[in-house]
């Protein structure tokens, strides 16, 4: 009898934890989450800077109050559109999700000031997107590319008290051990090419057609997207690049980092991120699959996924193994695992 009495109480919690980790059903995944007149989940929102108010992109997919994630795309500058394959994946799991536009990108305000583009001025940006969602520690999951994962890492080293979830996708946490795997990529080309492209770098042509047609057949076309046919998403992204900003924070070309961001480095700073972090590699990627997997090493809650047919933008090139990875890892972290 005593056994069973204190069964009673296990077995009750076991219920309510079971609710607990039901998904929405569709009336609750797509119910409004703003009221008024419904503009398809998106959203305008103010941020304060310290040159002004200005307003940022968004758009929220679905309604879930245990996962929310928000995605970062990379550039600096481009724009959320070349993320736009998670609406294939991430609704059907039940996970909400929020496109967004950093600050100077296409769908978002455009200031031409330039003290506004730092990494730290773009944390608050982040911070400041997130209080205005209501994301917070019981739901909240960033995922970033590229510099999207710089931005994401930056982020949690601040602000990880309110996260539940990291995922850095195609990112090393070293801009000077990017450029080395940089080099190493390079001295993988023919001579003849490396040759025609120091050539173009020496005179400062890298706007030339002739340069930016070989950059994207010998280096985009296999280490960015190795798709033979790049998706309408990936080339509007490239279309609307703001370039003023992207010159400013990376520099000229993939070739020549250059910008604001040429010494960042958080290598050492690795073991501070403490929420659960997912670190995405990929075999042809512009960054060494090999150091992704160190750092999911040094983070204290980490695990790695490496996509064998993937690129920098593996979320295409390689989609089945990247989404099946990154859907694997937030259902872990959400049922605790």
């Amino acid at each position: 009898m005593k056994k069973l009495l204190y069964l009673i109480p296990l077995a009750i919690a076991c219920l309510f934890s079971c609710k607990q980790q039901t998904s929405p059903t569709v009336a609750e995944y797509f119910a409004p989450v703003d009221s008024g007149v419904q503009a398809a989940g998106i959203k305008m929102v103010s941020i304060q800077t310290p040159v002004g108010k200005f307003r940022v992109w968004t758009k929220r997919f679905g309604n879930n109050p245990r996962i929310k994630v928000l995605l970062l795309h990379g550039g600096p500058a481009m724009t959320h559109e070349y993320l736009e394959c998670f609406e294939s994946f991430f609704p059907k799991e039940g996970f909400e999700m929020i496109e967004y536009d950093q600050l100077g990108s296409y769908y978002s305000d455009q200031p031409r000031d330039s003290s506004l583009w730092t990494t730290p001025r773009f944390v608050e940006e982040v911070e400041q997107v997130r209080k205005a969602l209501n994301l917070d520690s019981s739901n909240f999951y960033l995922l970033g590319n590229s510099w999207g994962g710089i931005l994401a890492m930056e982020y949690a080293l601040k602000y990880q008290k309110n996260l539940k979830g990291l995922i850095v996708c195609n990112m090393m946490a070293s801009i000077p051990a990017y450029e080395k795997y940089n080099l190493v990529l390079r001295n993988q080309m023919r001579k003849s090419l490396v040759d025609s492209l120091q050539n173009y770098e020496a005179k400062g042509m890298y706007k030339d057609t002739n340069y930016q047609s070989l950059v994207i057949k010998e280096y985009y076309n296999k280490h960015l997207c190795r798709l033979p046919e790049w998706p309408d998403p990936v080339n509007r992204a490239f279309k609307h690049v703001n370039e003023e900003i992207y010159v400013m924070m990376q520099g000229p070309s993939e070739f020549k980092t250059g910008g604001r961001l040429l010494h960042w480095d958080i290598t050492n700073r690795l073991k501070e991120i403490t929420v659960p972090t997912l670190m995405v590699g990929a075999k042809y990627d512009t960054m060494d699959p090999n150091y992704m997997k160190w750092m999911s090493t040094q983070v204290k809650n980490g695990k790695s996924l490496y996509c064998p047919n993937g690129s920098h933008l593996a979320m295409w090139d390689d989609q089945q193994v990247f989404m099946n990875g990154v859907i694997g890892f937030i259902k872990d972290v959400d049922e605790g695992k």
